[in-house]
């Protein structure tokens, strides 16, 4: 069965594919760009997603030949930017956006206006997300293990903030949940600010989230007990990754850039070589260090088939965890 899904959705992306090939257009892929570029973010302002996209953007855009102009339209869990430029923005390489795992995921879960198999044009793989759980510094909690094992013993009274929805760090608290057979509540938030707040104010408990937290776990104000990705991280080496606290889980949360569907080949080489370039510039090299990531180049190809891939996987855990919304 696993075979035939997976034959599926590459049969969708390789049509999504075909069609960009078919709608070329030699005249433009000759002159572009001559007018800027506008780059959709899906987050707010300040955050870090929205950080590291800033300074792609001052890197990539002297490669480009013409500014890339930042617009952030933060909602639905980073959902709507790339849903609204699916929807209604013409496939001329003007308008591009970050897709990032919800947006794949969330189609599984609830009905949207878009199919990520057949409604983007994947134009480069560029990085991933470190996220993980923190507390409190001066919880009582001092590992990963200490809090699974007070959540068990006192079901329910543990809530913990996350974006909610369909972002990573949400549903990555669920499989947690489910492995270890303990009961805690989410509590979105709209961004790291906030939630952060609550938690140092008392409010909740923990924060699930990507790094974001690590200018208060460098200060001493919260904890940090546990990452999701697969090694552990160069500026806290001591805390473990959630396999080696007995949870089969990695979550790197790999992003991308994407148009929408349709766009003349041509013009998709002439961004991901500038993107490409700018990811190799020593600034933003040095900002994913200073975040924690590592780039995570994929051409455009690889980029597409690992979307192929990860589309099989996303429906996977919304499956396991029972996230289907009717």
């Amino acid at each position: 069965m696993r075979d035939v899904v997976v034959r599926h959705v590459v049969v969708r992306l390789a049509a999504g594919i075909l069609a960009c090939v078919a709608c070329k257009a030699p005249a433009q892929s000759q002159t572009y760009p001559t007018r800027p570029v506008t780059f959709v973010i899906p987050f707010s302002v300040g955050g870090a997603v929205d950080i590291q996209l800033r300074a792609l953007a001052i890197a990539a855009e002297k490669h480009l030949g013409q500014p890339i102009v930042l617009e952030n339209r933060p909602s639905a869990t980073g959902t709507l930017g790339p849903a609204q430029v699916a929807a209604s923005a013409r496939p001329d390489g003007y308008t591009i956006t970050q897709v990032h795992t919800g947006v794949l995921r969330l189609p599984f879960m609830t009905k949207t206006t878009y199919d990520p198999a057949t409604d983007f044009t994947y134009i480069v793989g560029i990085s991933g997300l470190v996220a993980g759980l923190v507390v409190r510094g001066d919880s009582a909690w001092k590992t990963f293990d200490e809090f699974v094992a007070y959540a068990r013993a006192n079901s329910n009274k543990i809530s913990y903030g996350s974006a909610g929805g369909a972002v990573s760090p949400y549903i990555v608290m669920r499989q947690i949940a489910k492995r270890k057979g303990v009961e805690w509540t989410g509590v979105p938030f709209k961004s790291f600010a906030e939630s952060s707040s609550a938690l140092l104010g008392g409010h909740i408990q923990a924060v699930s989230d990507a790094t974001a937290w690590a200018p208060l776990v460098n200060s001493g104000q919260l904890r940090l007990l546990v990452t999701y990705g697969s090694t552990r991280t160069r500026n806290w080496p001591n805390v473990p990754i959630l396999p080696e606290v007995g949870i089969d889980v990695v979550a790197n949360s790999t992003y991308g850039i994407a148009g929408p569907k349709g766009m003349d080949e041509a013009v998709v080489k002439v961004l991901h070589d500038a993107f490409k370039k700018g990811m190799e510039e020593p600034s933003f090299v040095a900002l994913l260090r200073q975040l924690e990531q590592e780039p995570t180049y994929l051409s455009t190809d690889d980029y597409r088939a690992y979307i192929a891939r990860d589309l099989i996987d996303q429906k996977r855990i919304v499956d396991e965890l029972g996230l289907k919304q009717e």
